[in-house]
């Protein structure tokens, strides 16, 4: 009786249930495994995060000053050519031509 109040109400030398399945070599595998996981899975959040900088940054660096000035030729084009219909000149030949018909 007094081995019994000592070790919580269960016998003395006896394991419960969920501790011999959590100290279990499968469920230290599955442990591991989930810290592995866990792990990699970090550091491809970290690298895609990188990454993902590196590409806007140089977008914003390359790529967006040079679609603003494709767009100011676009519209210095288009007044261009409303001058010129508006004074009376003939339509100017596009820089790269279509194919012949």
């Amino acid at each position: 009786m007094a081995s019994l109040a000592r070790s919580g109400g269960r016998k003395s030398g006896s394991d419960g249930v969920i501790s011999r399945i959590s100290n279990s070599s499968l469920a230290k595998k599955g442990k591991a495994a989930a810290s592995d996981v866990s792990y990699v899975t970090k550091r491809l959040l970290k690298s895609t995060g990188k990454a993902a900088w590196i590409v806007a940054t140089t977008f914003i660096v390359l790529g967006l000053p040079l679609i603003i000035e494709m767009e100011r030729e676009a519209q210095f084009n288009e007044l261009e050519l409303q001058q010129n219909s508006l004074l009376g000149a003939p339509p100017a030949q596009p820089a790269f031509p279509g194919p012949p018909k």
